[in-house]
């Protein structure tokens, strides 16, 4: 899955990463080393420019609410658990599979954090003297550094109790695409801990290399068969990991000391 990660590159430099053609430089996003639910994130997606009076699709950097609302949905209460959507499943699932026909896009990170629960407090737990062990968050991102280019899907929502020109009348919502975590070696792994990311956990986003970028944000593909095949997982070995500190937890906490590398885990012996 993917509860929390971590985005602090620049609008500008997304910009030129991504090509794209349209943003609106007075919509500005702090950096964000632990991005929660319901926070506002960076999506890179292609749709028409309103009123342009062309239908071609124009790559666009936007600013989308993290946690799907459904344009069918009669509130946004859910949004908090549509944070992510199985690729496996999506589209059959009446939330993702309109959204996975017409509205994919791309959430840029630096990568994603992950937590394992140590030996020793799982022995707690099934001894019934820990009701809640604490785990070691990790954190997963390419190893040659680049952008962590996440599969996602959007979706617009209206909110039939405020008037057409209300500036929150609709809302722009998106969700990120996770797969089966790779269970081959990591391209850089930790001196001690996990030599997988299946040893971290049993889920992972789903990662689009750059070859793959054009395709997955083509409108004009729609074909079901045609998009499963873009949800194929990227070759193994591109990612690392390594742990950090528990502080990362705390959705409070937010800075770039949430990336450092410790030495080895804070919480024991993990593996």
């Amino acid at each position: 899955m993917c509860g929390r990660y971590a985005a602090s590159r620049r609008p500008e430099d997304l910009v030129d990463t991504f090509g794209i053609e349209k943003w609106e430089p007075e919509e500005i996003l702090a950096p964000d080393w632990n991005v929660a639910p319901t926070k506002e994130v960076w999506a890179v997606l292609e749709r028409p420019l309103k009123d342009a009076g062309s239908r071609r699709p124009v790559r666009q950097l936007r600013a989308l609410k993290w946690g799907l609302v459904p344009s069918w949905s009669k509130s946004p209460e859910g949004a908090a658990r549509m944070i992510n959507a199985r690729a496996e499943t999506l589209h059959e699932k009446p939330s993702f599979k309109r959204a996975f026909a017409a509205r994919r896009c791309i959430l840029p990170a630096d990568g994603y954090y992950e937590w394992v629960t140590g030996a020793g407090e799982r022995d707690l737990e099934v001894e019934g003297k820990k009701k809640r062990p604490r785990k070691q968050p990790y954190f997963v991102t390419p190893a040659d550094g680049s952008v962590f280019a996440m599969a996602g899907l959007y979706e617009f929502w209206r909110d039939r109790t405020l008037p057409d020109d209300h500036p929150s009348a609709w809302w722009v919502t998106c969700s990120v695409v996770t797969t089966e975590a790779e269970t081959g070696p990591l391209g850089v792994a930790p001196a001690e801990g996990p030599r997988s990311l299946a040893d971290i956990h049993p889920r992972m986003p789903l990662m689009l290399t750059e070859g793959r970028w054009d395709a997955w944000l083509d409108p004009a593909r729609t074909g079901e068969e045609e998009l499963r095949a873009l949800l194929t997982a990227p070759p193994e070995g591109l990612m690392r990991a390594y742990p950090v500190s528990t502080a990362v937890s705390n959705v409070r906490n937010n800075g770039p000391e949430l990336l450092t590398e410790l030495e080895g885990p804070e919480v024991g012996t993990l593996f």
